[in-house]
């Protein structure tokens, strides 16, 4: 099966890669040698780059935040990211995006990097602000809604 690259795969394509039904949305990339250190693998500083990446396409495809002037500044208030197995040059991966709980206006975003099997776990807390800063913007009911029936996230 042949991965598109940059683009949201479809379930079918997801189980087809071994990544679980629990992951909704996945895109795939592959290896590059501007990603690799000096050992020929992938620096870790390249997984924030790529996790970057599924993060801006899961807040724009589930209604988050579209980057226009009038809505919520999205902010990574934390992130902490667990190295399972290396990558090496011309890899294909999926990398994976789903929430897990939300608050009033914040959420547990997870992330996986599968490469036939999982090679990356991460999880960030993002929290959204008005648009100039100023304050704490709740998440509207249909991203809250989304999060529970797509990802399965519990509200906490």
């Amino acid at each position: 099966m042949t991965l598109l690259y940059h683009t949201p795969l479809s379930r079918e394509v997801l189980r087809a890669q071994n990544v679980p039904d629990e992951w909704p949305l996945g895109i795939a990339d592959r290896v590059h040698f501007g990603d690799l250190d000096a050992l020929q693998h992938v620096n870790n500083a390249a997984y924030l780059k790529w996790l970057e990446n599924v993060r801006i396409q899961y807040f724009m495809d589930w209604g988050i935040t579209s980057y226009t002037e009038d809505e919520p500044r999205v902010v990574l208030r934390s992130l902490s990211i667990e190295y399972r197995k290396e990558m090496k040059l011309h890899e294909d991966y999926v990398l994976t995006a789903r929430t897990s709980s939300f608050r009033t206006s914040s959420f547990t975003h997870d992330y996986g990097i599968f490469c036939g099997d999982l090679r990356v776990v991460a999880r960030a807390v993002i929290v959204l602000l008005e648009p100039d800063g100023s304050a704490k913007r709740a998440l509207p009911e249909s991203v809250r809604q989304r999060f529970i029936e797509i990802d399965g996230a519990v509200a906490e």
